[in-house]
């Protein structure tokens, strides 16, 4: 019950499992979309439950790298008031591994070697690459370096399609892939800076945030760049892939719309466009999956 409750304040399972549903399934979805052929239920299935457990793992990482300033700063959330133990997570986070590993060999065993992969990351992140003074004076290094881990994650996910189908990476199908990869760690950067953007009136003493770093107005034009950036690669996949125009058109919608939230935060800082500017990052991110990998793939299966 205690974890339960943990998972609502600091993993919403629901909340969360959507987003990493369609970052699954996308790249599933996607990787056979480029194959010409349907991807099986089970790789789908792999794909999202293991993702769901990195998510989850980076969680707990997290918590025990940010367990002495939570104490010092935010002893309201749930490790540092006593709701669970670090102890507790991490045998939560190694229970979750084991599901990890079973999945992996029931799709494919030799998929262990990129499950390997991100815990090797997730690792040396967590001990903050052995630098940790000198990353935290350099932020913006921080963050790529951290979200470095999600183009691994998606790289996993892509491979529960073609690695079991043993598709080999000719160049066609390589350079999307890549681009897609990359998509992920774009995406991963809108989210990350995004909730980091807070009203002047939200900022609190040893919570480091973008808006802080960079003034509210330049945090908002950091989303708004990003996002852009994201648009171009979902562009350059969705042409590659052959989804089509409409969903070409989805992506540019939804875009600028975030585009709008961003332009909104930067101009006018408060906590209600702070807020529509991390759920606007959010959508987008969300969007652009599913029209990227599940709807494209839905269509070309089921349409004439």
């Amino acid at each position: 019950m205690r974890l339960w409750e943990y998972q609502a304040e600091r993993f919403p399972v629901f909340k969360h499992g959507a987003l990493i549903a369609a970052f699954g399934a996308s790249a599933v979805c996607l990787s056979a979309l480029l194959r010409g052929a349907a991807p099986s239920g089970l790789a789908i299935v792999v794909a999202v439950l293991v993702l769901l457990g990195f998510f989850f793992q980076l969680r707990v990482a997290d918590e025990h790298k940010d367990n002495e300033d939570d104490t010092k700063y935010r002893p309201e959330r749930p490790v540092p008031r006593g709701l669970v133990t670090l102890k507790e997570l991490r045998v939560a986070a190694f229970a979750v591994a084991a599901a990890q590993i079973g999945l992996t060999v029931l799709l494919d065993w030799t998929l262990i070697v990129l499950l390997l992969a991100v815990w090797g990351w997730l690792t040396i992140m967590t001990k903050e690459f052995f630098v940790p003074e000198w990353l935290k004076k350099r932020p913006l290094v921080y963050m790529i370096s951290h979200m470095a881990i999600m183009p691994l994650i998606d790289l996993y996910a892509t491979a529960c399609d073609w690695w079991p189908a043993g598709y080999a990476l000719h160049q066609g199908f390589g350079l999307t892939l890549g681009a897609f990869l990359l998509l992920s760690l774009v995406n991963g950067s809108a989210i990350e800076i995004a909730r980091k953007c807070w009203a002047p009136e939200q900022e609190r003493e040893g919570v480091e945030t973008y808006s802080r770093l960079w003034r509210p107005g330049r945090a908002g034009v950091a989303v708004l760049c990003v996002v852009l950036a994201g648009l171009a690669l979902a562009a350059f996949i969705n042409v590659r892939s052959g989804a089509g125009v409409w969903f070409l058109a989805g992506l540019l919608l939804v875009s600028a719309w975030t585009v709008w939230r961003a332009i909104d935060y930067a101009g006018t800082p408060t906590p209600k466009t702070a807020k529509a500017l991390e759920t606007g990052s959010g959508v987008f991110v969300l969007c652009n999956y599913l029209l990227l990998g599940v709807l494209p793939l839905m269509a070309s299966l089921w349409l004439p």
